[in-house]
């Protein structure tokens, strides 16, 4: 019987790439929603316990779907989550925080770890 770490390795790398692009254009969307259309915050922690998960899931996928491009995909990251921090502020009913980002940057790290514990070893498919 196959472990589920064994079958995540048999997952095509297009599988990978789609989730990830996927996830991204979901956080921008939600991201840039009117707060109106969120969930009530309970805690202002519970904020940067989601961004520091949410860039931690595009993290472990980005670095599956684009190995030996570590460095491109987490600069893109924090690029992304700056850029969203930023659109935030423009739209007038959000708020830009740089506290977020910097939540962001310590889920991109944890997703780091994550993703070279247990990465994928198949070819490109």
């Amino acid at each position: 019987m196959r472990t589920l770490a064994g079958l995540l390795e048999w997952v095509p790398r297009w599988y990978w790439r789609l989730g990830f692009w996927t996830l991204v254009l979901a956080v921008v969307v939600v991201s840039l929603l009117p707060v109106a259309y969120l969930p009530e915050q309970v805690a202002s922690i519970w904020d940067k316990a989601q961004h520091a998960l949410g860039f931690a899931v595009l993290a472990v996928l980005g670095l599956w779907a684009y190995p030996g491009r570590a460095g491109v995909v987490l600069l893109g990251l924090l690029l992304l989550g700056a850029l969203i921090e930023l659109a935030q502020n423009a739209t007038g009913w959000r708020q830009g925080d740089w506290q977020d980002l910097l939540a962001n940057a310590v889920g991109m790290a944890l997703g780091w770890l994550l993703a070279f514990m247990r990465r994928p070893t198949t070819p490109s498919r």
